[in-house]
């Protein structure tokens, strides 16, 4: 089920995004950035609408996804 980001608290959000960045296999290329520009990142990607926020009710999980992939 896709969870609008605007409903989450700031810091709901923060969390939700911090988790996904700092996640063991996250890969940002060759350049190294900081765990808040990662996290300013997203943010961005939310805001353009290029990627959602999902949480599946079986795992209890959220997960960040291209907004493609939900077409």
């Amino acid at each position: 089920m896709e969870i609008p980001y605007t409903e989450l608290s700031a810091e709901i959000l923060e969390a939700v995004i911090e988790d996904f960045v700092t996640r063991e296999g996250t890969d940002y290329g060759q350049q190294e950035y900081s765990l808040q520009s990662k996290i300013e990142q997203v943010k961005g990607q939310l805001q353009r609408g290029e990627v959602k926020i999902t949480f599946d009710p079986e795992s209890e999980t959220c997960s960040l996804i291209p907004a493609r992939e939900l077409i």
